[in-house]
């Protein structure tokens, strides 16, 4: 996986754990689906070309600092509430929510930057 921003993505962040250490670098991939997919289909298609959906503390992190590049509307997470269910977060108010896999929501996603990466490989 590169480092370097590819044309279209944002950088979002830093990732930190519990305790405070970095996880990961966040990336806003520029990819969108054609519409609206269920969550099984969301996650299918962010995984199509090497991303996937951002879990929901990421999802927080997009809602701080990309917000300005997402539809305001729900979109999926990658995480699971119960059999049914999956997380969204809405990009308008910032909430998240479970939402029936079986629904259509909108879907981005990210990509993850081993902490090891230098600063200057994410401009």
């Amino acid at each position: 996986m590169s480092n370097n921003l590819q044309p279209g993505e944002h950088y979002a962040g830093a990732v930190l754990d519990a305790q405070g250490q970095h996880l990961h670098h966040l990336v806003l991939m520029a990819a969108l689906p054609d519409g609206e997919l269920n969550w099984a289909d969301a996650m299918a298609w962010a995984e199509s070309f090497g991303g996937t959906l951002p879990t929901r503390q990421e999802q927080a992190l997009l809602f701080a600092n990309c917000r300005q590049h997402l539809v305001a509307d729900w979109h999926w997470s990658s995480e699971q509430a119960g059999a049914s269910h999956a997380w969204s977060q809405d990009f308008h108010r910032g909430g998240q929510y479970f939402t029936l896999q079986s629904a259509e929501l909108r879907a981005r996603a990210v990509r993850r930057i081993a902490v090891s990466a230098q600063k200057g490989d994410l401009a």
